[in-house]
């Protein structure tokens, strides 16, 4: 790759980003065959670098595993809760031993909407903490938590 070219897609990324591996990337830069994918590959990680830097986070951080996510308040509360909230709709129905229409839906149904309710606001901090830092591992985990939520709604569409 030309030097001025080099030095142009160096100045793209931000000063802490150049000032710790401007030395190393150059020199590295220098090796490749410039092509147009090459400089819109380094162009788009100069904007992401800017966006969330890496600077001051180890290079040798271990990857994100799915069981350490899940160990995580945030992911395993919302599945918690539905299993609470699919209990007291299975106890309710088992209790009255099936649909009992009244004009006030009753307790059980109350406890199960305040339980769901409960959900969204920790799905969403869940959802804005852990999709940007690895979303593979986040993704498996809001599927797990989406399956408990669709395991409520079914049960109550079909027992109630």
């Amino acid at each position: 790759m030309s030097p001025t070219l080099t030095r142009l897609l160096i100045r793209l990324y931000p000063r802490p980003w150049r000032d710790r591996y401007a030395a190393e990337f150059t020199a590295l830069l220098e090796t490749w065959p410039t092509t147009p994918r090459t400089a819109i590959n380094i162009a788009w990680s100069a904007l992401h670098e800017r966006i969330a830097p890496t600077q001051g986070a180890p290079m040798t951080t271990p990857p994100i595993t799915f069981g350490a996510i899940t160990r995580k308040p945030s992911a395993y509360l919302p599945i918690v809760l539905s299993l609470i909230a699919l209990t007291v709709v299975l106890t309710a129905v088992a209790l009255n031993g099936g649909v009992v229409h009244e004009a006030d839906e009753g307790a059980a149904a109350h406890i199960w909407q305040i339980l769901m309710a409960l959900q969204l606001p920790i799905l969403l901090v869940f959802a804005i903490k852990w999709l940007r830092r690895s979303p593979r591992r986040a993704a498996q985990v809001l599927a797990l938590q989406a399956a408990a939520l669709a395991a409520n709604v079914a049960a109550v569409f079909f027992l109630t």
